[in-house]
This record gives structure tokens, sequence and C-alpha cells, in this order.
């Protein structure tokens, strides 16, 4: 283990003597702040972070008092960190399941999946295969349109319609919306297919999983739960009997061809016990009010996540274990502490900020979950997002990109803010990595908040480059370090427009709105543009 930085004294002096009101940081000193943040937050000493670990309550205490130090009042009923419960849960003992009463083999056939919701699962019922699960009669989709699920476990398979747009797509191949799909339509549980998935994020089976608690001790889930995943071999034997092969099923699920969503001829019982272990972290937040009487009651949000991985159980080659995560995402958590000092010197904005770094982020973004569904008291009028998480600050940027950024009014507001910072927006280069549902800022959008989730861009002469050495030697590696070639001057421009943003969302006439007939915005019953 190493010894905390000394540069991290350096902060506590910034935080002790902030700048006169109105006068200019200098930039190297804001360089050197940052790095400073950066350093403490992902040194050794705090062990990668892991939300319920020693390390992250450590770094929560600091990021409290970093707030404290930028004028931020503490926006938590009367504190800083905001208690999240949250309970990890997974499958405990044997597992079994059969079909038709014959029995499948576990591991072979299928893998149980810890039910949130329940510490005994004993589920018994007919099954309906449902394609890829994606019910969007809007969008001309509804793999539900043809089949009763009421009462069945419905059979999926990963991934959604590949002529969606790509953040609409990146939502329907989310389990989560699944889940809530197939609870929507009468279902009461869901096996997901392994083999059939396509352009889809993977899913957990048999491992530790999070959730914040319930006052019954089970972990809160929205949907179904996912009882089990199943192999090729445990998918061929579901579809036993069904007139088409599972390999069929498959091929056509994946291809321009759709298989007609069909009831099974088989019954299914999977039973399988979970265990809930309750564990202890924070969100910190912090507020600086607004000025305008008649605004001050709306709230701008500003988020970053605290929380990182914690420690591999085996070290890499060079003998470290500790994943850092210097740049994913203690230097947004730096970004958002410097933002703070910028409004404490030019002035509080005339609606209320709240500069909130969550916790379990890593965990399926549970801690910004919980704000949003536990807003404090005075803050529960939000009306925008905006979240910064592991921007790759290792080249020179020269375009931003905005998830969700043209989603809603807030999009003119990102364009100012690149612009004055000398750089142009870009759409998404990355469509097949589904970022939009994958931080923190989408349980906002799922609350009917309009929100936005910026990053450097990848259009700058070796930008690609640079960030597929990270997403390769660095993501959720131990190699996420404070030495891993960060460059200080780009993490300023970041802050440059992140904070530009920010003002411009706290002093605009209006709020933002969703633009109009947005599918979110419309889902998720936000405020609408006329």
């Amino acid at each position: 283990m190493k010894r905390l930085p000394a540069v991290a004294s350096l902060v506590l002096l910034l935080g002790a003597a902030p700048a006169p009101e109105n006068a200019p940081a200098p930039r190297a000193a804001e360089e050197a702040a940052i790095r400073a943040h950066v350093a403490y937050l992902a040194s050794d000493t705090l062990a990668g972070r892991e939300a319920g670990s020693a390390g992250f309550d450590t770094a929560a205490a600091y990021v409290a008092q970093q707030f404290a130090a930028a004028g931020l009042k503490p926006g938590a009923d009367g504190a800083y960190l905001q208690r999240v419960p949250l309970v990890k849960y997974q499958v405990v003992g044997n597992a079994a399941a059969a079909i038709n009463g014959a029995t499948l083999t576990p591991g072979e056939d299928f893998t149980a999946t810890a039910n949130p919701q329940a510490a005994r699962t004993d589920v018994s019922a007919r099954v309906v295969f449902v394609g890829q699960g994606v019910s969007a009669p809007t969008r001309g989709h509804d793999d539900y349109a043809t089949v009763d699920a009421r009462g069945a476990i419905v059979a999926l398979v990963g991934g959604a319609p590949a002529d969606m747009q790509s953040e609409e797509h990146a939502y329907f191949a989310s389990i989560r919306t699944k889940l809530q799909a197939a609870a929507a339509h009468g279902a009461i549980g869901a096996v997901l297919l392994t083999g059939g998935a396509k352009r889809a994020r993977p899913v957990r089976a048999g491992g530790v999983q999070y959730g914040w608690a319930t006052p019954e001790g089970t972990a809160f889930a929205p949907g179904v739960p996912l009882l089990a995943s199943f192999t090729d071999a445990g998918a061929t034997k579901l579809f036993a009997g069904a007139g088409t092969t599972w390999d069929q099923a498959r091929g056509l699920v994946n291809g321009k061809q759709a298989f007609p969503p069909a009831a099974l001829k088989i019954t299914l019982r999977i039973q399988s016990a979970t265990q809930f272990t309750p564990v202890a972290s924070s969100n910190v937040v912090g507020v600086l009010p607004g000025t305008d009487p008649a605004r001050s009651n709306e709230v701008v949000v500003l988020s970053a996540h605290l929380d990182h991985i914690g420690v591999s159980k085996k070290p890499n080659a060079k003998g470290d274990a500790i994943n850092n995560g210097a740049l994913d995402d203690a230097i947004g958590i730096a970004s958002l502490i410097e933002e703070a000092r910028r409004f404490q010197r030019a002035g509080a904005g005339k609606r209320t900020i709240v500069f909130l770094a969550v916790t379990a982020e890593e965990k399926g973004l549970v801690g910004s979950d919980y704000f949003v569904r536990h807003r404090p008291k005075g803050l529960e009028n939000i009306v925008a997002d905006v979240n910064l998480d592991m921007p790759v600050l290792t080249y020179r940027f020269s375009d931003v990109v905005a998830f969700g950024g043209d989603r809603s009014t807030l999009g003119p507001v990102i364009a100012r803010a690149a612009k004055g910072a000398g750089v142009v927006t870009s759409a998404d280069p990355i469509p097949e990595q589904t970022i939009f549902t994958r931080s923190d800022h989408f349980r906002f959008v799922e609350a009917g908040v309009p929100s936005v989730f910026l990053w450097p861009g990848l259009k700058a002469e070796g930008a690609r480059a640079a960030f597929e050495d990270f997403m390769k030697n660095r993501y959720h590696q131990p190699g996420d370090e404070i030495d891993a070639g960060i460059l200080w001057d780009q993490a300023v421009r970041f802050v440059d427009i992140n904070y530009a943003i920010a003002r411009d969302i706290a002093d605009a006439p209006a709020k933002p709105v969703w633009n109009k007939g947005d599918y979110f915005g419309t889902a998720f019953k936000g405020p609408m543009a006329n």
C-alpha cells in the first residue's frame, strides 16, 4: 500500500483558503487542484472506493469536506451524507429447474439468478417465448402483441431491433427494461436465453448483485425477477415440441426476419434461494441555493459517481490488484468540486444547484436511483441533470459528445458551451456500447428529467486510438491510475464546458423541457415543449 500522496495536503490548503469573490482562478492552479483531488481519491490507500468499503467512506468524507470548503450547504436533510441502505444479494445453496418434471442440470442447462424480491423462489408456470422481449408499439415493434404472457414465465434473448435509434436501442436492450415490460404484460418471471444475444450487455447470473434495501430487507427492483439464464443446451430443451427448434428461432431473431413470439409446449419450474446482506453507504449532497425567489425551487443536479470496483481477487502481471479508478470516475468528482469552486467565485445561479457524488454506480446505478426516489426535503423539483462519468482525458479533444443532449432543450445549451470552448458537438461514436443507459443520468431520465451525459469526443487526431487504449488496458483494471497519461489542461477545458452548461441552465429564463414528442420525455411523462 502506498502512502497518501503529499498533494492531498495541497487540496486541504486550497479548501481552507478560497479565492476572493469574482477572482479568476489561474489555469495552472486549477490543473493542480484537479490533479490533487484525483491523486487522493485514486490513491492505493482508498483501495478502489468500492461501495460499502472503508475506502469509499473515506472518499465520501473527503468530498463532503471539499463541498463545505467550496461554500456548499449540506443537502441531505441537514447533512452532506445521504445514507443509502445498500443490500447485496446472491444465490445460495443448490438451485433446481425442471421442464415438465424432467430435471435440468445446473451449469450445463441453466444458471439460477438471484431473485432481488424474495429469499425463497419456487415458480412453476407455462413458458412464453417473446423474442427480444421488446414492447415498443409506438416504434412499430411489440414482441407481446400476439401472445398472452399473463401468469407465465417469459423466455427472451438479449438485444433490440437493429433499426432503432441508438439511444432507444440502448434502452430497449437493457434487461431492466425487458423485465419491466414483462411485468406490464402480466408475467411472473423471466429467463434469459444467452445463446440468442446480439448487441446485448451481459447479465450477471449466479454472482453478487446490489440494490437499495426495501423495508422488507429485499432489494428494490422494478419488473419481474430474472430467474435464470439458459445455455443453448437448456434452450433447446425449452423448445422441445414447439414446432420450431431453438437453432431456428435464434437465427430468425438475430436476422432480418423475426421469429413470432409463441407459447412453448412446456411447464418450467425453478427453485432457488437468495441471501440478502445489508451494506451501508452514502451519496454526498452539496447545495448552492438559487438567488431568484421565483426559480430557486427549481433544482439543477450536477452528478458524478464516487465509487469504483475495489480490489481484484487476483493481481495483474505487475502484482497490482487495486482498481484505483482515476478516470473512472475520480476525475469526474474532481471536476464536480472545481465547478463548485467556480460558482463560489462567480456567484450562485438563479436556480438551486445540487452537487451530487453518488455511490454504487458500478453496482447498477443504485445510488442515483435511491437519490431520485428519495429526494431530500427542498430538492424535490429537479429540472435537469448534467452527469460526469469517466471522461477519458488522455488526448486533446476537439469535440464533445452529449448523450441525450439532442432530446431536450439542453441541446442548444451544450452547443453554446462547446462553441465557447472552441469545440463542436458530435453524435455518439460508439452506439454499440449502449452508453446512454449505462450511467447515472439515466435514472433521472426515467424520472422524466431532461438529462445529459457529456464525454470528450473522438474526432481529434489520435483520439480514438487513445480512447481504445484506455478501454483495453486500463478500464476497470489496476492501470486506471493517476499516471495513466491524463492531460490536466484538458481536464480544465472539460470543466470549462461543464461549468458553462451548468451556469446557462441555472440562469436561463425557462427551465429545460423535452423536445416535442421525444420518446423518453413521452414515456416517462416529463415536461414537454409545445
